[in-house]
């Protein structure tokens, strides 16, 4: 099998020969780090260990530009809408054609970014537009929704562009809503402004077939999931979590098969030393494994606090994860 086949079988609650392995990305500083620690010079570690985790391609080619200006009053959504063009010709690049090929070709997992979330697609980038967007929601809540709407049907139009010419494995929808108390917008107002927004990429998706669905989500965001998942999500990726709030098991319990999970494996847990890892594993990664429809990986990019010999322990224990998660 290769990656996709390895993905999808997996997400089917079948028997792929091991499970797909994903990269979590690794920042500059923690690799210089990890060279003091006894990373050789030179040495790259993706190609250390015995299967190489660069086995996903994200299709994303920053098909949601961000807006500086955004409407204070419906007098601006006009300008808005001509900014979000989906049929604008260079909203895909002149190569196009021979990336597709190139992807198809690689049998590594075509994972297509669909939506940046509610926050990052309304231009939130400090404090100042949070601060101004929280205040539209409790004060123009029908203004919000129809700016998200906006954006909500550039990124279905976007999609189906795309899907037109590639198959992809993984739809993922981003969704930086929440702290580690829990979300800033109410399950309600999230429903509403939101939710409803993201729909007809829902319905583009399911349309040309994309079977795993993910929201991809950060800190606390429990209290949106049940609404998430009747929504038409049928996929969890929970980065930079508190375990508590945010646990897999529990998760699965509540939500059932029909969530799939990818991720979960808790980092403060990898920066402990082998034998946190090792409970982390026991606890958590085998009896999902035993489930079915998981895909283990660390809950976000690997800090600076994690020692390189952590890390290649947490490696080697999930190679053997990825194995025995295999026929």
């Amino acid at each position: 099998m290769n990656a996709r086949q390895r993905f999808r079988e997996t997400m089917r609650y079948g028997s792929p020969d091991r499970l797909p392995c994903f990269e979590e990305g690794l920042r500059d500083g923690v690799l210089a780090r990890w060279r003091e620690q006894g990373l050789g010079p030179k040495a790259d570690p993706g190609e250390m260990f015995e299967f190489d985790r660069r086995e996903r391609i994200a299709v994303d080619l920053g098909f949601h530009p961000a807006v500086k200006r955004w409407p204070a009053s419906r007098r601006g959504l006009a300008a808005l809408r001509r900014r979000l063009d989906a049929d604008d010709p260079a909203r895909l690049p002149a190569d196009w054609a021979a990336r597709v090929k190139a992807w198809v070709s690689s049998g590594a997992v075509l994972e297509l970014h669909v939506h940046s979330g509610f926050f990052l697609s309304m231009g939130v980038g400090d404090w100042p537009r949070l601060r101004e967007l929280l205040f539209q929601v409790a004060d123009q809540p029908a203004l919000v929704a129809e700016m998200m709407e906006i954006y909500g049907l550039f990124a279905a139009r976007m999609a189906e562009r795309v899907l037109r010419d590639v198959e992809v494995d993984l739809a993922s929808f981003s969704e930086p809503i929440a702290g580690s108390d829990g979300p800033l917008l109410s399950p309600r107002t999230y429903r509403q402004v939101v939710l409803s927004s993201y729909r007809p990429a829902l319905e583009v998706l399911r349309r040309r077939g994309v079977e795993t669905i993910a929201f991809v989500t950060y800190g606390n965001s429990r209290p949106l999931l049940g609404s998430v998942f009747e929504a038409g999500f049928n996929c969890l990726w929970a980065c930079e979590t508190n375990p508590e709030a945010m646990g897999y098991r529990s998760l699965r319990r509540q939500f059932g098969r029909r969530v799939r999970l990818i991720g979960g494996i808790d980092l403060d847990a990898v920066a402990a030393g082998r034998a946190a890892i090792r409970r982390e594993f026991r606890d958590k990664v085998r009896p999902l494994l035993a489930e079915g429809g998981y895909v283990p990986l660390a809950d976000g990019r690997v800090r600076e606090n994690v020692p390189f010999e952590n890390y290649v322990y947490y490696r080697r224990l999930l190679e053997e994860a990825a194995r025995a998660g295999g026929v």
